[in-house]
């Protein structure tokens, strides 16, 4: 039964959508199987390439993840788990990762290989994946994963090592990234460019057909090398099919009448639509629809420029008056219906070893509103003013600050640019105040701290506040050496005090992954880093 949901609708757009649910009806009646076997999504911004070596935007990374294996994979714990090798060693001093191979992975069927029609990876695959990482002809994106590696090579068939330039605890972390999956030289060198059309991995899924803007299909890998608990090959499912429809609107009815199985993310123009305030169902969706939701590896924020010559972007006093000069929870329920964990500890987001909430700033009007007439009294500006610059995307979050912060004696404007100016001028130093946000690279705090280490400094790092102390620095380059888990979060959690007690950033909220699924889809999970994981995803019917 589809549902009347077109009322949500601008009435310009329906006919258009209709004729969009046309098309896609007619090409759904092409599928060979049953609808319970093939898992559907749509996705709007489109997939750039099936090249696990360009898999920087999160589509192409959810596309390669169902194609190709790396190394060591990601749990939805944030645990390195193993993949295609079974085990490794790391040495004492932390410089060398020995990685013993499985010897029962092979590649996607393709006629290059010969009579079987297949091979078997072995840690050659590996040396010559790796290589073609760091090939400047080849431009990855990626390449800079390795930046920390002074050499890798193959032992024997099974035994792959890699020697780092220096102790990097996270560096297992960066192993997961797509960019590091094993891909078969015959098969890259035949198809050269055009192997991002023709991708031949290990993964769960093989590539089957794509017509480029409009369907993308992967079938099941028959000899995929991993089993679940009970001994049961993986994966359960007979295909992907990917739809490219642009609009998140149309994305959305597309899942509310049945015709995908899986919407990622809140967007505005739905999100009251399927979402109470309070961030659960509407009664209306409870029925056919499941929502999963979690810790998302990314901090959004408004930042302090340290270095600008406007007084009141120097003074520690109106950086936490701004702090404490809003109430974040109020922010989320209004403005995110319930999703989102307002930033009440530092930068290191909730989800990640090392996050803290008792070291940030909570709500406190009256504190804020002493800390602005501090400023008036000490320095005698009686109309202490600051601008903050952001995206029309994150508008209504500014203005939000806008109002509150004002109540606090502190004149507030907001400036609206676009997104590409935004980026050039806070790389610039040319901003004294911007929104900004940070999704991790890879699993580590380590990778939000960076944002304070003063040889970092934009535009030659991330560090685009440009905050400068001698103490973390030295506890920021203890960690790298620090081998102890336990001991290098604690130091990871000094840090993040130390920079949260200057207030060079004012913390927002932390992202939290939501998904929502037809109630027949059964087994997916979700993880900080929302990787797509379909190998254990099954449909009843």
């Amino acid at each position: 039964m589809i549902k009347p949901i077109l009322v949500f609708l601008n009435n310009s757009r329906i006919w258009t959508i209709i004729g969009c649910l046309v098309m896609m009806s007619c090409s759904n009646q092409s599928d060979i199987y049953s609808d319970k076997l093939v898992f559907r999504y749509n996705e709007h911004k489109n997939i750039g390439s099936l090249d696990p070596a360009f898999s920087k935007d999160l589509a192409d990374i959810w596309a390669t993840n169902q194609l190709f294996n790396g190394l060591v994979e990601m749990d939805d714990s944030l645990n390195v788990q193993p993949a295609i090798a079974k085990s490794w060693q790391i040495s004492d001093d932390a410089l060398t990762h020995t990685f013993t191979l499985r010897n029962d992975v092979k590649f996607h069927k393709h006629a290059l290989f010969g009579n079987d029609s297949t091979r078997t990876v072995t840690s050659h695959d590996f040396y010559y994946s790796f290589n073609r990482l760091k090939d400047e002809k080849v431009a990855s994106p990626g390449s800079w994963v390795l930046n920390k590696v002074d050499r890798f090579y193959p032992i024997n068939d099974t035994i792959f090592e890699i020697k780092l330039k220096q102790p990097f605890p996270a560096f297992l972390g960066l192993l997961t990234m797509k960019y590091c999956s094993v891909v078969p030289k015959e098969i890259v060198e035949h198809y050269g460019n055009d192997f991002r059309s023709h991708p031949i991995g290990t993964g769960p899924f093989q590539f089957k057909r794509w017509e480029e803007n409009l369907k993308l299909v992967f079938r099941k890998n028959p000899n995929y090398f991993e089993v679940d608990e009970n001994g049961i090959q993986l994966p359960y499912l007979e295909a992907i099919a990917i739809t490219f429809l642009p609009d998140k609107q149309s994305e959305f009815l597309q899942f509310a009448q049945g015709n995908i199985d899986y919407v990622s993310g809140l967007d505005a123009s739905y999100k009251d639509e399927i979402l109470t305030t309070e961030g659960t169902l509407r009664d209306f969706y409870a029925a056919d629809v499941n929502m999963i939701r979690g810790p998302y590896l990314n901090t959004e924020y408004l930042a302090f420029y340290m270095d600008s010559h406007v007084s009141e972007i120097q003074s520690s006093l109106i950086r936490q008056a701004v702090n404490y000069g809003f109430d974040r929870k109020k922010m989320m329920v209004y403005l995110r219906n319930g999703i989102g964990i307002p930033a009440h500890g530092g930068f290191i987001p909730k989800g990640l070893p090392g996050y803290d909430n008792s070291i940030g700033f909570d709500y406190q009007p009256d504190k804020a509103k002493q800390l602005v007439q501090q400023y008036i009294d000490e320095t005698g500006n009686t109309n202490p003013k600051i601008t903050i610059t952001t995206t029309s995307n994150y508008l209504s979050f500014c203005e939000y600050i806008q109002r509150e912060i004002q109540k606090t004696g502190l004149i507030v404007d907001v400036d609206v640019i676009p997104a590409s100016s935004l980026k050039d001028a806070k790389a610039n130093g040319k901003l004294d105040l911007f929104r900004a946000s940070w999704v991790a690279d890879y699993p580590d705090a380590e990778n939000y701290l960076s944002l304070y280490y003063s040889k970092n400094f934009a535009p030659y790092g991330p560090n685009y506040t440009h905050f400068k102390n001698e103490q973390f620095d030295l506890w920021y380059e203890q960690a790298f050496i620090e081998t102890d888990i336990k001991e290098r979060q604690k130091l990871y959690t000094k840090m993040d005090s130390l920079v949260m007690s200057h207030a060079p950033v004012i913390p927002m909220f932390y992202d939290e992954v939501v998904r929502f699924t037809r109630k027949n889809v059964k087994g997916l999970g979700i993880n900080p880093i929302n990787l797509l994981e379909l190998k254990h995803v099954s449909k009843t019917d």
